[in-house]
């Protein structure tokens, strides 16, 4: 059973679709259309204390990806990751933030999960979400 698709907070889609190429909207960490944590990265905090919020925020982006799978498609490879994250001057650790969400790729789709990336930092994010991503991917027949 796969997981319901975001339900997006605008006036906007969850993942679009043309021919093989799909792209999420960007994900923050809802669960249940709710933001499980809120504020931005604190530059003081330990990094892990973020590994939660960014997963969720990754795999609510793969689950919209996958609403638009056809029967027998997968994704065949993750093409694009861009992870904004809400923090202020003093914090540096974007890649290692970003990091969450590349492991849980591979965990999730194996060698198909490895990405190109970029992580941002920002001032702010939709409903002071401390981690927004977006992923672009190629779908393809399952071969297994």
């Amino acid at each position: 059973m796969t997981d319901a698709p975001p339900v997006p907070q605008g006036d906007y889609l969850p993942a679009t679709r043309h021919g093989d190429l799909i792209t999420t909207a960007g994900m923050t960490p809802r669960q249940a259309g709710r933001l499980m944590v809120t504020g931005p990265v604190r530059a003081d905090a330990p990094i892990g204390d973020y590994r939660d919020p960014v997963v969720l925020a990754c795999r609510n982006a793969l689950t919209a990806a996958r609403a638009l799978l056809a029967p027998g498609e997968a994704i065949a490879q993750v093409l694009s990751m861009t992870v904004y994250i809400a923090t202020g001057p003093k914090f540096t650790a974007h890649s290692r933030l970003a990091d969450f969400a590349s492991a849980f790729l591979r965990e999730e789709l194996g060698a198909p999960g490895r990405c190109a990336r970029a992580a941002l930092g920002v001032a702010s994010l939709p409903g002071n979400a401390p981690v927004e991503i977006q992923l672009v991917v190629a779908a393809g027949r399952r071969t297994s």
